[in-house]
């Protein structure tokens, strides 16, 4: 399954984006956790946001109070609303999906997504 991710692009530093992450295949599946993070020249990848089906959500530190992860009624679109954004916060961002049990510690530990997930291509966020 393909996930393909849109709405990235250029801001001014205080403004808004808001990324959404689709299947190629038409469902991002119902049970499954959904997530972002951030990849950045020079710098390691980071664990933004996951959300799990039944809600809970595991921010990053950064970006708790500015970004908000959430998923459509149909489970099948996630979506991550940034506001407030911050220069730091450049860089491109990558859906994902990964099995339940790993959702908690995606946060921490997103390089998970590269052996049990599904990712996406990505789309820039640049914040200047």
């Amino acid at each position: 399954v393909q996930l393909v991710e849109s709405g990235g692009g250029s801001v001014q530093a205080g403004g808004s984006l808001r990324l959404s992450c689709g299947s190629s295949s038409g469902h991002t599946g119902r049970m499954y956790c959904m997530a972002w993070f951030r990849q950045a020249p020079g710098k390691e990848r980071k664990g933004v946001v996951a959300l799990a089906s039944d809600g809970s959500t595991w921010y990053a530190d950064s970006v708790k109070g500015r970004f908000t992860i959430s998923r459509d009624g149909a489970k099948n679109t996630a979506f991550l609303g940034m506001n407030s954004l911050k220069v730091e916060d450049t860089g491109v961002y990558v859906c994902a999906k990964v099995p339940p049990p790993y959702c908690a510690g995606l946060v921490v530990n997103p390089w998970v997504v590269g052996t049990v997930g599904n990712r996406g291509q990505g789309t820039q966020v640049t914040v200047s």
